[in-house]
C-alpha cells in the first residue's frame, strides 16, 4: 500500500505556488523538490505539468515525486498523457516504469519495441520488470507474462548496449515474479542469459547476464 506524508492544505497550496511562480531554473528545481517530497495526492497535477517543462532537472525530481506518491498517480499520468509533446511523454513513461503498476503496461510494452529514445526504450524494459503482478485480475495474468517475456527478449536485441543491460534486468525482474508452476517461459529465459553471458559484445552486459543467470539459479 502506497503511504503519502501528510501536509495541510495551506502547506500544499504554498508549495504548489512556490513550482508556479519560479523565477529561474534552480528556483523551479528546489521547488519541485520540495514539493515532491510532500508526497501529497494534491501535488499529482503540479507535478505532471512539470514534466512539460524545459527544465530536465526538475522532470527528474517530479518523476521521484510521482514514483514516491505511487499507485493514486499512475491513473492522472495516464490521463494527461501529452501524445504531442515528445519529452512529457518520455518522463512519464519513466514515472510508470518507476511505480510499477500494471495499468502501465500497455505504454511500457510500445515504448520498449519502439521509441526512438534509448533512454526510454531503457526505462520501459526496466519496468516491465518491476511491475507489480499482484495488482492484476489474475486471469490475466500468465497471458501479459508472455507478452512482457516476448517485448524483453526484442529488448535483448537492441543496437544500443544500456537498452540490452536494461533488458537483462528486466527479464531477472519477470523472472523472479514468475509463479511456482514454473511457466515454460522461465526456462527460455535462463536460456537468453545464458546465450547474452557468453555472446554479447559489451562486456556490462555479460557480466549483468551471468550475475541475473546465477541469481535465478540460487
Amino acid at each position: 500500500m502506497t503511504s503519502t506524508v501528510t501536509t495541510g492544505d495551506a502547506g500544499i497550496h504554498k508549495l504548489i505556488k512556490a513550482v508556479d511562480e519560479a523565477a529561474s531554473a534552480e528556483g523551479l528545481l528546489q521547488a519541485v523538490q520540495a514539493l515532491a517530497a510532500a508526497q501529497s495526492l494534491a501535488a499529482i497535477p503540479t507535478l505532471i505539468d512539470v514534466l512539460r517543462y524545459n527544465n530536465p532537472g526538475a522532470a527528474v525530481a517530479a518523476v521521484d515525486g510521482l514514483i514516491l506518491i505511487g499507485e493514486p498517480a499512475v491513473q492522472p499520468i495516464l490521463q494527461q498523457l501529452d501524445g504531442y509533446n515528445y519529452g512529457a511523454r518520455a518522463w512519464a513513461i519513466r514515472a510508470l516504469a518507476g511505480i510499477g503498476d500494471p495499468r502501465g503496461l500497455e505504454l511500457l510494452i510500445a515504448a520498449a519495441e519502439t521509441d526512438f529514445a534509448l533512454s526510454v526504450r531503457r526505462a520501459a524494459a526496466k519496468g516491465l520488470g518491476n511491475l507489480q503482478w499482484f495488482k492484476m485480475p489474475v486471469e490475466r495474468v500468465a497471458e501479459e507474462q508472455w507478452r512482457v517475456f516476448n517485448t524483453l527478449l526484442l529488448v535483448c536485441q537492441d543496437p544500443e548496449w544500456v537498452v540490452r543491460y536494461a533488458g537483462v534486468v528486466g527479464l531477472e525482474g519477470l523472472a523472479k515474479a514468475a509463479p511456482a508452476s514454473a511457466p515454460a517461459w522461465f526456462g527460455k529465459i535462463q536460456e537468453q542469459l545464458r546465450e547474452m553471458a557468453a555472446a554479447d559484445e559489451v562486456l556490462a552486459v555479460r557480466a549483468r547476464a551471468l550475475w541475473a543467470s546465477q541469481n535465478l539459479s540460487a
